[in-house]
């Protein structure tokens, strides 16, 4: 499952327009004969990816495997990465391989004494091919422990064109007018918005695009170091300006209720599927994937997207995220796993799911020509010419009690506040009462 985001420079800001992974077709790409130095071994890979992504990424493995002869095994971990991986550890059975989703979730690991720094190979690679944000992002205290192999972008609102057609809607710039043509969308018969309340990092995706783009990207900073609280009146603001959305049960498919039943699947499938209820549902690029795979639509054609539009004033947010590989120190083969991650930073590797879909790299020397669309291709032109510009999903950036726990922290905080959206107030300081605790922890 791909969670979590970016501010572009107002320069790409119109490149970033054309964003949207589609799952196209295509098998796997060879990796060519290698040197089959590591035939017998074997590494284990977790990560967080079920469905498509999970077929996608054994792609990639068999592509290492070809390559290399280390035969690989993926284990699936679920939404709670951090516990999973934990509880491996204490029990002797740490996988060689976590892909990360969370910029907290590696920090937390890396000082936790888990990771092992990536070798001089793949740190080069990075110092070449990427820029320096994504170093960072994967870095604790000076070292490099993780390589961002997937990126997503979470600033895209996924409409169907017929729907919008209907009502006589034109995708909106700001977030008053989003509001307002979801009015005449549900005026016309269908509910305006797929909400997946069920699924809390989807909340914290629609808080993080407001705040980006209400507050600007230095509060945003701030926020996400949790160098300002969670009380400031900025995110006051920005609550107060979700809540419009949430307390308006004209605008969700099945209200409240309805949006705290549905998943992120489930969000899709109520625009995209058979018997639609919604005309438009939020979330990143990777919607496109589900709506072609599961439902059969036609990328930019009876399904599309428009950017996140601007807020008060602010401009149009564009808020990145990623999964990071990292090698743990008490895995079985960490010499077989290092040679996974520098395989993972060259292009050939990316190009492999970058053919098979529903993939976007910050390396800056994948060709462009590996993507199978022309609105992914643009999605990952403008992701790379992002450069140091990219700003990380808040949420991800944060300990894991915080901001990425099923049932906990942030999601479950938003959720309630979904529930019950009348007291932005009193829910910045739920938000900043969990925050203090996870962060001093």
């Amino acid at each position: 499952m791909m969670r979590r985001r970016t501010n572009l420079l107002a320069s790409c800001t119109a490149l970033a327009l054309a964003l949207g992974a589609t799952a196209c077709g295509g098998g796997p790409v060879s990796a060519g004969g290698g040197d089959k130095s590591l035939d017998g071994q074997t590494i284990t890979v977790a990560g967080v990816w079920s469905g498509s992504e999970q077929k996608n990424f054994q792609k990639v493995l068999d592509a290492f495997t070809e390559k290399t002869g280390a035969k690989t095994q993926f284990v699936s971990t679920g939404d709670n990465v951090s516990t999973v991986i934990g509880s491996k550890i204490e029990g002797g059975k740490a996988p060689d391989v976590v892909m990360v989703p969370q910029v907290g979730v590696l920090q937390q690991f890396a000082k936790q004494g888990w990771l092992a720094p990536l070798s001089k190979t793949a740190t080069a690679a990075v110092d070449a091919d990427y820029a320096s944000v994504w170093k960072n992002y994967g870095s604790v205290d000076g070292t490099l422990y993780g390589l961002y192999f997937k990126a997503a972008h979470k600033s895209t609102v996924w409409y169907s064109p017929e729907a919008l057609d209907q009502a006589g809607v034109k995708p909106p710039t700001t977030y008053d007018a989003l509001l307002k043509a979801g009015h005449t969308v549900s005026d016309s018969g269908l509910a305006a918005f797929s909400v997946a309340g069920q699924d809390g990092w989807t909340l914290t995706d629609w808080f993080e695009n407001i705040y980006l783009s209400q507050a600007g990207p230095e509060k945003y900073d701030a926020l996400a170091a949790h160098r300002i609280k969670w009380t400031d009146p900025t995110v006051v603001a920005a609550l107060t300006t979700l809540g419009k959305l949430f307390k308006d049960k004209q605008l969700m498919a099945g209200g409240q209720k309805g949006a705290l039943n549905t998943d992120f699947p489930g969000s899709v499938e109520k625009v995209f599927g058979p018997k639609p209820e919604a005309g438009m549902v939020y979330e990143g690029d990777f919607v496109a994937g589900v709506a072609k795979d599961q439902f059969g639509r036609k990328i930019g054609e009876d399904a599309n997207f428009f950017p996140f539009p601007a807020v008060g004033g602010g401009k149009a947010p564009v808020v990145s995220g990623g999964d990071a590989a990292v090698v743990l120190k008490d895995g079985k083969n960490r010499k077989a796993a290092m040679r996974f991650l520098e395989y993972l930073t060259t292009p050939e590797a990316s190009a492999v799911w970058a053919r098979a879909g529903g993939f976007l790299s910050p390396n800056k020397k994948l060709d462009l020509a590996s993507y199978g669309d022309d609105v992914t291709r643009e999605t990952a032109k403008s992701l790379v010419a992002a450069g140091d510009s990219v700003r990380f999903d808040m949420s991800d950036q944060a300990p894991a009690a915080f901001g990425g726990t099923k049932g906990a922290g942030e999601w479950k905080i938003l959720q309630d506040f979904l529930r019950d959206p009348s007291d932005p107030k009193g829910t910045a300081a739920e938000l900043e009462s969990a925050a203090a605790k996870a962060y001093k922890g």
